[in-house]
């Protein structure tokens, strides 16, 4: 019987799929670009991967980019989160390498040096040192030194600016000076020796003496009022006799009226705006003859006419300034005119030469009024700066600076003692101020609005006059500065006052267009 077992040759069974082992594809290594090989590729004519007509169809449809050798730099386009990571480690790393000083008020100069607050709330010096070295890191340390550097500068500028510099003068300038001290020298002497024979006096009589003048100035009393013109009246000044009164007045025109009775005696037509001033030669009416000048004024045209007391029209005309002149002022010898300019000078004429002898400037905006000593040596101007200045005309130095109004100086004026100056202003106050000090003594807060003008006692200075826009004029003690009497009774602004000669008269001149002489009953 034959077996069923099966032969050995016979073929063997088939195993599942899933038992059989994947075939192992080799790579592809591609060396270079794959552009350049589709390239060459379709260069040659052969088919690619999905054949030539599939690889045109894919470029067309847009599936497939080939460049035109444009590059991609990953570099460039770094997050802006990971840039800014990047610069706060490269700034602390700065940080870390600047030394900051441990003094607390170095820093605090460093950070305002930098324009930074100097401190913060609840801020402490180790924050503060912490904060400049965080600054500093950003702006860098040359910005420190450049800072450093333009404050030096800046300080080295302002020195030359502070510098005094000259400039050479005309000979005439130079024989005026002399001049001038030879003049003075021998007033200075006469003014001294006097001071020394009025302290001889017993102390009783003199107090006495000065009782008896308080009481006649509590009693002044207003004895006259005269309507001056059309237009408000600027400016009013004593002849040297105390004999008539000078008025300037904003229609042009300047009058000259009898004192006391105010008789209009002549008007002086030259000026076509507002004059400013209109002041007496020192010598008129005493001993200089009528067909000299005798007066000058000026306008805010800037013109500056001269005048006789034969004429209504002018003999002379001054010219040089460009803008307005607010006063005009005789030197005591009557030889020099001095002139104020908005142009922040003030300039002093020769009449005897007939020509300007000096420009002074000093004054960092206009110039508003002048007064001279009564030794002629010295000259006081202020400005609208709110500055004083007295000026050396020997020796053309500024000698004293008058600082300490908080507006526009309007008035300044000498006091026959020598050495006291006066000095009203547009802040209310008239500040009284010593030479030989070189400081103000005593502020008086003189009245309720700008101060206008103010006059010393031209004999001995026993009284300081004040004007303002208040209406009133006020009567001071000297030297207490105490209050004795006020002179009201205008209605408008009062803009000049004068006291005459012999000191037994006021004269007021006023926005209301009039006029007041003031006297004792």
């Amino acid at each position: 019987m034959a077996s069923s077992r099966p032969s050995s040759t016979a073929t063997k069974t088939k195993a599942p799929d899933d038992l059989v082992a994947p075939v192992v594809k080799k790579p592809h290594i591609y060396y270079g670009s794959l552009e350049e090989k589709e390239r060459e590729r379709l260069a040659k004519g052969e088919s690619g991967l999905l054949g030539k007509e599939g690889l045109k169809a894919g470029i067309e449809a847009g599936n497939i980019n080939i460049t035109s050798g444009e590059v991609f730099e990953i570099e460039e386009h770094i997050s802006e989160r990971q840039a800014e990571v990047l610069a706060e480690f490269e700034r602390r790393k700065r940080a870390r390498q600047i030394n900051v000083s441990t003094d607390d008020s170095e820093v605090k100069a460093c950070l305002r040096a930098l324009g930074e607050p100097i401190t913060l709330f609840g801020e402490g010096p180790a924050e503060r040192r912490e904060r400049l070295r965080n600054i500093l890191s950003v702006v860098g340390t040359d910005a420190l030194k450049k800072t450093k550097k333009d404050d030096e500068k800046s300080k080295k500028s302002k020195e030359e600016y502070q510098q005094t510099w000259y400039h050479e003068g005309p000979n005439s300038l130079k024989v005026a000076r002399l001049w001038i001290a030879n003049y003075s020298l021998p007033r200075a002497m006469k003014r001294l020796e006097e001071a020394r024979l009025h302290k001889e006096i017993p102390e009783t009589t003199r107090t006495s003496q000065m009782q008896e003048l308080h009481k006649s100035l509590r009693s002044l009393n207003n004895f006259c009022s005269q309507i001056g013109d059309d237009r408000p009246i600027s400016y009013c000044h004593f002849s040297p006799n105390s004999k008539m009164l000078a008025t300037a007045c904003w229609s042009g025109l300047c009058k000259l009226w009898s004192v006391p009775d105010c008789n209009l005696l002549h008007t002086l037509r030259g000026h076509n705006t507002n004059v400013g001033a209109i002041v007496f030669h020192p010598k008129s009416t005493v001993s200089l003859d009528q067909k000299d000048v005798n007066l000058a004024s000026c306008a805010a045209d800037g013109s500056v006419k001269l005048w006789s007391l034969d004429s209504d029209e002018p003999v002379a005309d001054i010219e040089g300034h460009t803008v307005r002149v607010a006063r005009v002022m005789w030197h005591p010898s009557g030889r020099f005119l001095g002139t104020t300019c908005y142009d922040r000078s003030w300039r002093l004429w020769d009449l005897e030469a007939q020509e300007e002898i000096l420009h002074q400037e000093g004054h960092s905006m206009g110039v508003y009024d002048i007064a001279f000593h009564q030794d002629g040596s010295l000259a006081g101007t202020g400005g609208l700066d709110a500055f004083g200045r007295v000026w050396d005309l020997r020796t053309g130095r500024c000698i004293m600076f008058l600082e300490g109004h908080l507006k526009e100086i309007y008035g300044i004026s000498f006091s026959p003692n020598g050495y006291h100056i006066a000095t009203g202003s547009g802040d209310n106050t008239c500040k009284v101020w010593d030479l030989r000090q070189r400081r103000c003594v005593y502020t008086i807060p003189a009245h309720q609005n700008l101060v206008t003008g103010v006059k010393f006692e031209p004999i001995h200075g026993n009284f300081l006059l004040t004007g303002a826009y208040d209406n009133t004029a006020k009567i001071w003690t000297h030297p207490g500065w105490s209050p004795l009497k006020t002179l009201a009774g205008h209605e408008g602004k009062v803009m000049g006052l004068d006291i005459s000669s012999d000191g037994q008269l006021i004269a007021t001149c006023s926005y209301d267009r009039t006029f007041k002489l003031w006297m004792a009953e």
